[in-house]
């Protein structure tokens, strides 16, 4: 007697394995519906970062935020006339002078006036910019930032650290930024693109700090929602490409304090970037469903961005740290971690904390090698 299931059952099974491999396949978007989504990203960035009514309405409605964004306009006010002064006024009138005080008289300006000003204005504004933030989050959120740096000897030594690694960064991205602009015929649009996340990632730094989001997450936050942050950065960055570069610099210190109470009341999108239909209620008809849409292969979900600049950052690092024992520790498997993952993570006190819950778990997804995790 035959053991062998009747040939309607084998039917039945192999119908019902083939539905579960199907299930368990991940679906994707097309890639018109892909770029449908990023581009409506991008537009939600840039409609938050023409919020000037949040502006106007917080810094009415507050005395500390009014008071310390008057302070940051006068003395960014004061910097940026003086820059201009310079340029337009004392450089004409001196420049083919040939007498010794004619030819010196932009670097005694530039020395005993315009440096320090501009550099007390950047120092103090950064400051203000801070308690800005930290008062918007207040009034914003009804709490606190978490993790707040310790007054001990140890917290200290903390905060100086992450002061000297935000200082290194902003660096290592003027510098990319300039290597950026010298690539024939594409430079100055490569420049000015990677300006707007660089603009858009210092805009939202107080926000991700005040939710406990360290380095590493700050970062990968950006990369993933690319769109949305280059719009965001982008009116910003378009204000800086006017003048020279100190009075670029000036002219950004002076809208910081707006950029940032708009960020404190941005909503970055997508909430989660491997499965952005499950909060995006303006997608094509026919893409909302309760399954895991990822996006399309042909669109990157994260852009390396800042791969160079905290390769740089690292490497500057490591050269400072001159009898420090050498560069980041290493893994269970012998790679040895960035810096960035290491140091500064610690420095931070930073819990890798999302901004916004996601609804679905990031996946492996087998088609091609692709990585969506």
């Amino acid at each position: 007697m035959s053991s062998n299931p009747p040939v309607h059952s084998r039917i039945q099974i192999g119908s019902v394995g083939t539905r579960s491999a199907r299930a368990a396949y991940p679906t994707f978007l097309s890639l018109q519906e892909s770029l449908h989504l990023q581009a409506l990203w991008a537009w939600r960035g840039l409609y938050d970062a023409f919020r000037w009514n949040v502006v106007f309405s917080m810094v009415s409605s507050d005395n500390e935020i009014r008071a310390n964004v008057y302070k940051s306009l006068l003395l960014n006010s004061l910097s940026l006339i003086s820059i201009y002064t310079f340029d337009f006024l004392l450089n004409p009138l001196v420049q083919d002078r040939q007498q010794w005080f004619h030819r010196n008289i932009g670097w005694f300006y530039q020395a005993l006036w315009l440096g320090p000003v501009v550099g007390v204005s950047f120092y103090l504004n950064s400051s203000w910019c801070t308690l800005i933030a930290k008062r918007t989050f207040v009034l914003h959120k009804g709490q606190r930032a978490t993790a707040p740096q310790s007054s001990t000897y140890s917290g200290m030594l903390k905060a100086v650290a992450t002061s000297a690694y935000r200082v290194v960064m902003v660096f290592t991205s003027v510098i990319i930024s300039f290597a950026l602009r010298n690539i024939p015929v594409v430079g100055s649009t490569a420049s000015f693109i990677f300006l707007c996340w660089v603009d858009a990632y210092y805009c939202f730094e107080f926000v991700w700090m005040a939710n406990g989001l360290s380095l590493s997450r700050r970062i990968l936050h950006l990369e993933e929602r690319w769109a949305y942050y280059f719009a965001f950065g982008l009116p910003s960055s378009a204000l800086c490409t006017w003048g020279s570069g100190l009075a670029n610099a000036a002219i950004f210190a002076l809208t910081f304090p707006a950029y940032i109470i708009m960020a404190m009341h941005a909503r970055p999108v997508p909430r989660d970037p491997y499965n952005p239909t499950s909060d995006a209620p303006t997608v094509p008809q026919g893409t909302q469903d309760d399954s895991i849409r990822h996006p399309s292969p042909l669109v990157p979900i994260r852009l390396p961005i800042f791969t160079v600049v905290l390769w740089l950052n690292d490497w500057i690092v490591r050269i400072l740290s001159v009898g420090g024992g050498g560069g980041g520790k290493r893994t269970n498997n012998g790679r040895s971690r960035a810096l960035s993952d290491t140091t500064t993570q610690f420095a931070e006190e930073g819990a890798a904390v999302e901004l916004m819950p996601q609804t679905s778990p990031r996946r492996f997804v087998g088609k091609g090698g692709r990585k969506l995790d």
